[in-house]
């Protein structure tokens, strides 16, 4: 059984267990509150046990996102960030442990000390590692539509990948480009309703074409039972009528709307744009 699914959620363990750690020995060693030494003791060494846990996770589970084009060195940063964290809190746990020893009781104040000096700076590494895998998962998709091993959570990952490429070279001016990645999307998925209200937004925003977007709405039936539908279907036919030059139509649309959807911030601006 391999621990590379259970990488994000043991991670999320460790940085809990010990950031409080560190802040619960620091305190102790005020001696205000009892309670604190005892405490950080089983934060930092269950949080150790952690970390040694989530290194190992972590390696079982890069082989697949390093293989992606571009994405080995930040995989190969946050591992390295990863071990010398590991590494540090090792060090940390010998001295609470060497601590609990009878034979150092004279000395355990000082060896509690070290302890919360080098846990600062297992804290700063502890952050330089959590940042980089945060930059792994949320700039390259490291490990994000494979690890339940379902290919539908590749294909979610793809329909992403796609709607934000096209949203970008939107922003970026460029609607063509955007017009041809939701085409994509609606070719890959014809059958999803949310692809094709995008694509008949696309054929509005993108493509400017008004008159082949209405006829693109006559697939959805009027009177669904799903108030989103209608009020999504009865924007774009309303976004429709005024690409199309018939601001006359898109202002009826947008009155029965009203009626429904009533104080409607979307409503109201495009009645404003058309009087």
């Amino acid at each position: 059984m391999t621990l590379a699914a259970l990488h994000p959620q043991i991670v999320h363990f460790v940085i809990a267990l010990l950031f409080m750690g560190v802040v619960l020995r620091c305190v102790s060693l005020t001696g205000r509150a009892a309670f604190t030494g005892p405490a950080a003791a089983v934060l930092l060494l269950v949080g150790t046990v952690a970390a040694v846990l989530a290194v190992q996770s972590g390696t079982a589970a890069h082989g697949p996102v390093e293989r992606v084009p571009g994405a080995r060195a930040a995989v190969m940063d946050h591992q390295e960030w990863g071990e010398r964290t590991r590494n540090i809190f090792l060090v940390v746990a010998a001295l609470e442990i060497a601590a609990l020893a009878p034979a150092v009781s004279r000395w355990r104040r000082w060896v509690l000390a070290a302890s919360a000096v080098v846990g600062l700076g297992g804290t700063v590494s502890l952050y330089q590692a959590a940042d980089r895998g945060g930059d792994l998962v949320y700039a390259y998709a490291g490990g994000v539509g494979i690890r339940s091993g379902d290919p539908a959570d590749v294909d979610r990952l793809l329909v992403a990948g796609l709607y934000h490429e096209a949203m970008l070279e939107r922003k970026q001016g460029k609607p063509g480009e955007a017009a041809q990645l939701i085409g994509q999307l609606a070719q890959r998925y014809p059958e999803d309703t949310a692809v094709r209200l995008l694509a008949v937004e696309s054929l509005i925003v993108d493509k400017q074409d008004g008159k082949a977007a209405l006829t693109a709405l006559k697939q959805f039936a009027p009177g669904s039972d799903s108030r989103f539908l209608r009020f999504r279907v009865g924007l774009l036919r309303a976004d429709a009528f005024a690409a199309a030059g018939m601001s006359d139509s898109a202002r009826i649309v947008l009155q029965a709307m009203s009626a429904e959807f009533a104080g409607n911030r979307a409503i109201q601006d495009r009645l404003g744009k058309l009087r």
